[in-house]
């Protein structure tokens, strides 16, 4: 079984990520900020965990020494991203901005490429290695108040496309997964600055937005594929969103 690493390990997608891949018997690496949810992560599921800021150089080269001295990486997952704010691109913030760049683009850079002789290094005869980067469907359609995390999100996803391109001919696949509204416990939160009532508006009277297990479960699934396979873009959102700008709230019910 490969091993597998996943950023943003420490909350949401990324922690959900890790214990599904656990459980599917995958050794796993959880890489986040916050040392004492990687440690309870841990504690939970038999998972490693590596603390690093992915948009740090130095924390980076740490974590790809780590990993070339313990086993080496079979599969990276990146998922450390956010988003900043809903302001307009007249009026947004520049440090928003660049806080999303840095985390949602950048930084699935640094990792690629710190972690790519790695993940060659693992491939045995008849398999493959898998770079699967979680994007948006803020990636692939715009909207109001999204600029700055539409820009982010957008340039991932080209970044993503450019890296299965340079990589053809080699057993490595280049995976995206796109996901709408999922509720967590700090996306919003995060994006609105600690305002909670805010947050929670998002998904007020939504039947059923995604889970970060939904999504989890979803990836876990493409890692899973016979080797030959590729899901190059996975599109995933609840049956309520039928875009990124028109969701349905209260009961979903057939027409008569």
């Amino acid at each position: 079984m490969k091993r597998a690493v996943v950023t943003g390990a420490s909350s949401g997608i990324g922690a959900a990520t890790v214990r599904a891949l656990r459980s599917a018997g995958w050794p796993v690496v959880g890489v986040a900020r916050r040392e004492d949810r990687l440690k309870e992560l841990a504690a939970e599921t038999g998972a490693e965990y590596f603390v690093a800021d992915v948009t740090s150089d130095t924390d980076v080269e740490a974590l790809r020494e780590y990993l070339a001295a313990t086993g080496g990486v079979g599969a990276l997952v990146n998922n450390a991203g956010g988003a900043a704010g809903m302001d307009s691109v007249e009026n947004g913030s520049t440090a928003d901005w660049q806080w999303m760049f840095d985390v949602n683009v950048l930084a699935v850079r640094r990792v690629t490429s710190a972690l790519l002789p790695l993940l060659r290094a693992s491939v045995e005869p008849g398999g493959s290695a898998d770079i699967l980067t979680v994007s948006s469907t803020a990636a692939h359609w715009s909207y109001e108040g999204g600029g700055g995390y539409n820009a982010a999100k957008f340039a991932v996803h080209s970044l993503v496309d450019v890296l299965r391109l340079e990589l053809s001919g080699e057993p490595i696949r280049v995976l995206e997964i796109a996901p709408g509204m999922v509720k967590t416990e700090e996306f919003s939160l995060n994006r609105f600055k600690g305002d909670q009532d805010r947050a929670d508006s998002v998904y007020q009277n939504v039947p059923d937005p995604l889970s970060a297990d939904d999504v989890a479960a979803t990836i876990t699934a493409m890692l899973t594929m016979p080797p030959h396979v590729s899901l190059d873009l996975v599109v995933i959102k609840p049956v309520a969103q039928s875009a990124v700008y028109k969701v349905a709230r209260g009961e979903l019910k057939v027409k008569e």
